[in-house]
């Protein structure tokens, strides 16, 4: 006997709420932008978010019995990654919504750029009318697993960590775009503070390789 129309409905937003009752945690969002990014081990994931190898694992297998991640042994090692590529839509349509209705996303986010008066390419379409003319070099400073998972063609992988001890791989004669994870993410910027204090003609690309990668860019990986 099939359930009557509210017990389908209880039913369903239960389910539902299975989601959401997993990502509401800071920490486990911010494990899922990661993720977004490249699989990586508790170990890593845990440095990354700086809690406890333990902590991490636990917010990991709330993830998991949402069914929200998924892993795969390697060894000694157990490696987490995204269950699908619906979470991308899912973490950005939950970044667009806090956007629109909570005025502290967008002053924490203009708070990370004050004092940081350098321009920024708003669209990979600028980009790459850049890269057609041959103008800049791009620089992606991920850290290195998150490059050799994906990365734009052509770009140079220098985790920012790595940047200042590595300058000399990068020409003073061409424009340099730096780029990360995307809005959120601070690293580009603290990247192009690097390069236009020791010299350097730079900038930064606001979107994100996953958000390239949605607009059609077809991306490059170093993985076999």
């Amino acid at each position: 006997m099939p359930p009557s129309g509210e017990q389908y409905k209880q039913a369903l937003y239960e389910q539902l709420a299975r989601l959401t009752r997993a990502m509401a945690h800071p920490a486990r969002l911010q494990v899922l932008d990661l993720l977004l990014q490249a699989p990586r081990t508790v170990e890593v994931l845990a440095g990354e978010i700086g809690m406890s190898v333990a902590a991490t694992s636990q917010h990991l297998q709330v993830l998991r019995a949402a069914r929200l991640v998924e892993t795969e042994k390697h060894g000694l090692y157990v490696t987490y990654r995204l269950a699908d590529d619906t979470l991308y839509d899912l973490m950005r349509n939950l970044r667009t919504v806090a956007q629109h209705r909570l005025a502290e996303v967008d002053q924490l986010v203009r708070q990370s750029r004050e004092g940081r008066d350098f321009p920024a390419l708003t669209t990979h379409a600028a980009l790459l009318a850049s890269l057609r003319q041959d103008e800049v070099l791009i620089v992606d400073v991920r850290p290195a697993e998150e490059f050799k998972a994906s990365h734009l063609p052509g770009a140079l992988g220098i985790p920012l960590g790595d940047l200042e001890q590595r300058l000399e791989e990068l020409p003073k004669d061409r424009d340099i775009v730096a780029y990360c994870r995307g809005t959120y993410c601070l690293l580009a910027l603290q990247a192009v503070e690097i390069l236009r204090r020791h010299g350097y003609r730079a900038t930064y690309l606001e979107e994100g390789v996953r958000e390239m990668a949605s607009a059609g860019v077809t991306l490059q990986s170093d993985q076999t």
